[in-house]
């Protein structure tokens, strides 16, 4: 076998190899927008992380008349957005981001939850992002997590 043809059976045999051990996927979670924040997008991006999942957030925009720099805050609650349960199952708040020194959206900003991506997946959650306390702790955009 001359040089083209080996190179082609193994990107063949790593092409297959590689259809069959398929990774958990990334999963967007769009973001719907309170009443309070009616005319904004946002999404969310929940990734595997090992034994807990990583969360990528952009915001589009948040209400007018809120306090700079931006401060949001991110839960996941059981329920769904059309009923959360009354308490959050994970605060993500360790610390604040300093990307919302920006004046101007989007904002990106991302965060670790101590749970994996398929127990979050099997369950019934939903992701709130939250104003912060100086702009009334106000529900601002919220998305089901499948």
């Amino acid at each position: 076998m001359n040089g083209v043809s080996w190179l082609a059976l193994v990107v063949a045999v790593g092409w297959t190899s590689g259809c069959t051990t398929k990774p958990e996927q990334i999963v967007d979670v769009s973001l719907t927008a309170t009443a309070h924040n009616a005319g904004h997008i946002a999404q969310a991006s929940l990734t595997p992380a090992g034994n807990e999942t990583a969360i990528s957030f952009v915001v589009g925009g948040v209400p007018s008349g809120t306090t700079r720099p931006v401060h949001l805050y991110t839960y996941i609650y059981p329920g769904s957005c059309q009923q959360l349960g009354p308490e959050p199952a994970y605060a993500m708040n360790q610390t604040l981001s300093a990307d919302f020194a920006s004046k101007r959206p989007p904002w990106q900003f991302w965060r670790r939850v101590p749970v994996t991506l398929s127990e979050l997946r099997a369950g019934a959650y939903a992701l709130v992002v939250r104003a912060g306390p100086m702009d009334g702790n106000l529900d601002l955009f919220c998305g089901n997590v499948m």
